[in-house]
């Protein structure tokens, strides 16, 4: 097993989860890159140091910069707020480095596209943070709607609903910032988006309505100064998608109770599925024709039948976890840059995911239906 240096710009929640998923990936899934957590960057140094010593680094730096210019780091592993995404990604792409960026890519489908295209053009392999979408269960219910097990599909409701912006007294951030964040749309919309997009397929049009529920917030923590609000609380999307049917899409980061309702319900002309990531391990399916006397939707629990639950746990009913769709996130990136299948979402993907955000905010504006360029 050959050793492979990593480097994650960013301390915050997104830059533990990585190297949680750098640290386990080896031990838990076969292969021949050992990852080894060469430096760890932040703008503040006692996060870098401190974040060093827990998350075990071997060291820390202020400069991002002198972490991709370490010829002993293949990986750079962006988590940084996103609108310092494409001067980073850049950079490492320059220097030979593949890049793992969390979500969404850029605040721009243009700045997305450039990132794209230095990528391929460097035959760098690159990962996006869309954890989400590796839940062994969502890989299942992929292979039974290519496989007609559903039938023609008729209908997609989906919905990212979280409660963390419904207080007016959280302050104003990076994630409100029309130039930077993007809103709901953007920054949860783009896990849904992309995961109708894993099931389903292409979005091909778009009809959006974009709204701001909370019009201003402090300037600050404690603050009396406050900021007017220019982006979006919740989003609400009509979709036609390119497969012929229609459906919804619903982003909305004030949701009052709602810690993490990623979910969709599914219809098909001979069944239905449903999930939601509050509980995700389990995937309800309905087939139709059965007997009616005993009728309805009946659940599917994850198990080690379920690939690569069995390299977590050997019994069904554990439960997979955040942090281990991390994990099989971090292994399938590994495998991609050994020569593997690239699973992805790479770069192209989120380029992908980013033009149904814009044109969803052109649409909003607009208050007409968008194509999907």
């Amino acid at each position: 097993m050959g050793d492979i240096g990593v480097g994650v710009i960013g301390t915050g929640f997104m830059g533990k989860a990585h190297a949680m998923a750098y640290r386990a990936a080896a031990g838990i899934f076969p292969g021949n890159l050992k990852p080894v957590l060469q430096t760890v960057a932040d703008v503040d140094e006692a996060a870098a140091d401190a974040a060093a010593r827990q998350y075990g680094f071997r060291r820390a730096v202020t400069d991002w910069r002198a972490l991709v210019a370490d010829p002993a780091i293949a990986i750079v592993a962006i988590t940084t707020p996103n609108m310092f995404h494409r001067e980073m990604a850049l950079a490492a792409i320059a220097a030979g480095k593949h890049v793992h960026c969390e979500k969404p890519l850029a605040p721009s489908v243009a700045e997305a596209h450039e990132m794209m295209e230095a990528a391929e053009a460097a035959n760098v392999v690159t990962q996006v943070g869309y954890n989400y979408i590796k839940n062994p269960l969502l890989s299942l219910a992929r292979e039974m709607i290519a496989s007609g097990e559903l039938g023609e599909i008729t209908s997609f409701r989906g919905i990212h609903a979280e409660d963390f912006m419904c207080d007016p007294e959280v302050p104003y951030s990076w994630r409100l910032d029309p130039q930077g964040g993007g809103g709901a749309i953007a920054d949860i919309g783009s896990h849904i988006i992309g995961l109708a997009r894993f099931l389903i397929g292409p979005i091909t049009e778009v009809n959006a309505d974009l709204a701001t529920v909370v019009k201003s917030r402090p300037v600050g923590p404690g603050a009396a100064e406050r900021r007017l609000i220019e982006v979006d609380d919740i989003a609400r999307l009509t979709v036609r998608f390119a497969r012929g049917c229609g459906g919804t899409i619903e982003a909305n980061w004030a949701a009052t109770g709602r810690k993490m309702q990623l979910g969709f319900e599914i219809s098909g002309t001979k069944g239905g599925l449903v999930f939601t990531q509050e509980r995700l391990n389990e995937l309800s399916y309905y087939k139709a024709g059965e007997d009616p006397r005993e009728n309805g939707f009946r659940r599917i629990e994850a198990g080690p039948q379920h690939p690569p639950y069995r390299n977590f746990c050997v019994a069904p009913g554990h439960q997979l976890g955040f942090n281990d769709l991390k994990t099989i996130e971090v292994a399938d990136f590994l495998s991609a840059i050994e020569g593997g299948v690239r699973r992805g979402p790479d770069f192209r993907e989120a380029w992908e995911i980013q033009k149904v955000v814009d044109s969803a905010i052109a649409s909003s504006k607009s208050r007409a239906w968008k194509e999907v360029a």
